[in-house]
């Protein structure tokens, strides 16, 4: 039997009885409002302000819809997980994430040194809004897709706070929300839950297809006090006893110590609808955070837990997996293990297969994740993963991207979900430019797609740069004041970092160095671009607990260039045509009006403290 459904009009307000005492008249609230614009992004996390920033700065008018009052998604102050990305590398040591994310993270570094999580949450909506080209709405919500025939029209919106419904026009539209809500709505293919083992041949996968997905966790955090500090469990906590359930069966990572920055396997899951459940999941997580907390400081087996209160619990769950959006390609676990190369890659990653017990604490037969697999290198992921199948004009980045459940136990960190960000941003600008769908620019123009993102400072394994219109590699010679180790030819080669062992850097023997580009003939330059040394082995993300080892930097990395000027030859002598004082990013911009020379200099002055001044790359523009 047919039914009518009555689509209910949130903006109407016709029933309200408001006598505003301003003006003494009736008034009937305003409480619809229609934006149209290039490219809508969902979903406000590190992969969602990735693509809004790299979708605006190519050019795009964007419209960010971010359904919390912060930005950051996992990695805000409500919810506090470290932004992960190629961390974990067998070798030790990081083969980090450059372009908009890492921009990010040094901005961090500069403005918020005291790695205040609220703070933080407000270094990221700095680093949006300064963009003149987004236009960011906190509390808002997507909730319904409009369609015109397989291609989005307008996103259906909810702003809680202005109790105003907001329809977003857009030619492009990017899910970065994580569940997907308005991609689901869209009628975009996805699947939940782990596939078979064989379908895809996954050595990882279980033998039979089941519902299960990754949990959620509620961290919490503690300080020492410096006197004890009874604790009283709240009505709603779910005692445990994990320690003699687990301690025959060898499952260190559920381990109580240290205790101060909480635990990640307080997680529970869903073998069915993650999405459904996450109320009853979220009473469960703060019975157990509390519960396990109680455990420390009441069962007698942790003193030095004494003087401990907590001084900080979440109360919205960091979501692990929901929805995966199907793509022209389903990225699983051969294509990570195997490092399979790909002609569409446009982003990477290198944190483990780590795939978290399916029962999270509910489950303490099982360790609370299985590290299946490290790696010893970083893979590659293709352009077409991110954006949908059957959707021409979705794309997606983030935890909902096209991937096995297997596979997107390593995908899934935030690192590696900023790069898909800035992939799909630059992608959905070039397809505004092109009049063109994600698809048709992912078979004609991905080669432009590639070299834009290259441009920006985003990397792509195993894909050396062919720089179109780069002046810089039409240069006769290419010179340097001292050099303490590389080439200053290797500065046109197209790699901009050292890979594989392989040297692809020019450094100087000191400060105060010089490097000269000169032409048969004078050219026309108005932009010269650097990529610099922020030391990729060394993680610059806000840790809990900051700690300066190997692979963690404490403090603004001391590599980074600080200050350099360019000087142009002109009319027979050297003239200052741009300059930066206290750089803050690796990729260096300078702009200035046209010129024509012959030769320019460039002054590398100082850096933030290391001795000698480190380069991977030179470009030049007209």
């Amino acid at each position: 039997m047919n039914q009518n459904v009555n689509v209910i009009d949130l903006g109407d307000r016709s029933p309200d009885q408001w006598l505003q005492m301003g003006t003494g008249e009736n008034q009937t609230p305003q409480r619809r409002k229609r934006i149209t614009t290039d490219v809508a992004v969902i979903g406000g996390g590190m992969a969602g302000i990735c693509a809004a920033v790299s979708a605006a700065r190519n050019g795009a008018k964007v419209v960010l819809v971010q359904d919390r009052s912060v930005l950051g998604g996992n990695a805000s102050s409500e919810i506090r997980v470290i932004v992960h990305g190629v961390t974990k590398l067998t070798n030790g040591l990081a083969d980090r994430e450059t372009g908009i994310i890492e921009e990010i993270l040094l901005h961090n570094r500069f403005m918020n040194p005291q790695e205040s999580f609220t703070v933080w949450d407000h270094v990221l909506y700095d680093f949006v809004v300064r963009e003149p080209n987004i236009t960011l709405l906190f509390d808002t919500q997507a909730i319904k897709a409009n369609m015109d025939g397989d291609r989005i029209a307008s996103a259906r919106c909810w702003q809680g706070p202005t109790e105003t419904e907001i329809t977003i026009e857009a030619k492009q539209f990017i899910d970065c929300s994580g569940d997907g809500l308005l991609a689901a709505t869209s009628g975009a293919e996805y699947r939940s839950g782990r596939e078979a083992r064989s379908e895809f041949n996954e050595k990882f996968a279980p033998e039979k297809a089941d519902g299960w997905t990754l949990g959620a966790t509620i961290l919490l955090s503690s300080d020492d006090k410096g006197k004890p500090m009874p604790f009283k469990a709240p009505s709603f906590a779910i005692p445990y006893e994990g320690d003699a359930k687990y301690s025959n069966k060898g499952h260190d990572d559920r381990s109580i110590i240290p205790f101060q920055e909480g635990f990640w396997w307080v997680e529970v899951g869903s073998d069915f609808d993650i999405v459904g459940d996450f109320d009853t999941i979220r009473h469960k997580l703060m019975g157990y955070a509390y519960g396990v907390w109680d455990y420390v400081k009441n069962s007698g087996k942790y003193p030095e837990a004494d003087n401990y209160a907590l001084g900080w619990v979440g109360s919205v769950p960091g979501r692990r997996e929901s929805r995966r959006f199907i793509g022209d390609h389903i990225l699983c676990e051969s294509d990570l293990l195997e490092h399979r190369h790909f002609e569409d890659a446009v982003a990477f990653g290198g944190w483990p297969l780590d795939e978290h017990n399916p029962g999270g604490i509910e489950n303490l037969q099982d360790p609370p994740s299985f590290w299946h697999s490290h790696f010893d290198k970083v893979y590659e992921i293709p352009y077409r993963s991110l954006y949908s199948k059957n959707v021409s004009n979705l794309q997606f980045a983030g935890r909902n991207v096209s991937v096995t459940h297997v596979a997107l136990s390593s995908t899934r960190v935030m690192g590696t979900c900023a790069t898909m960000g800035q992939a799909v941003g630059t992608a959905a600008a070039l397809c505004i430019a092109k009049g063109i769908s994600p698809r048709e620019l992912a078979i004609q123009h991905i080669h432009t797609l590639q070299e834009q993102l290259l441009r920006d400072d985003a990397y792509i394994p195993n894909r050396p740069a062919s720089r179109p219109g780069d002046l810089a590699q039409q240069a006769k010679q290419i010179t340097a004041s001292s050099t303490s180790s590389g080439d200053p030819k290797l500065l046109l080669d197209g790699v901009p970092r050292d890979e594989h062992g392989e040297v692809h850097h020019w450094a100087s023997d000191g400060h105060a160095a010089t490097l000269n580009l000169e032409w048969d003939e004078p050219v026309g330059l108005s932009e010269v671009h650097l990529k610099c040394d922020s030391n990729l082995q060394r993680n610059i993300m806000m840790l809990k607990t900051p700690r300066d080892t190997e692979n963690y930097a404490p403090a603004i990395p001391q590599e980074l260039l600080k200050s350099a000027k360019v000087l142009a030859f002109q009319n027979g002598d050297w003239k200052k045509v741009a300059s930066v004082e206290h750089n803050q990013a690796r990729l260096v911009r300078f702009r200035f009006s046209k010129i024509r020379t012959p030769a320019i200099r460039i002054h590398l002055k100082d850096t933030y403290g290391s001795s000698n001044i480190k380069l991977f790359e030179v470009r030049c523009y007209n």
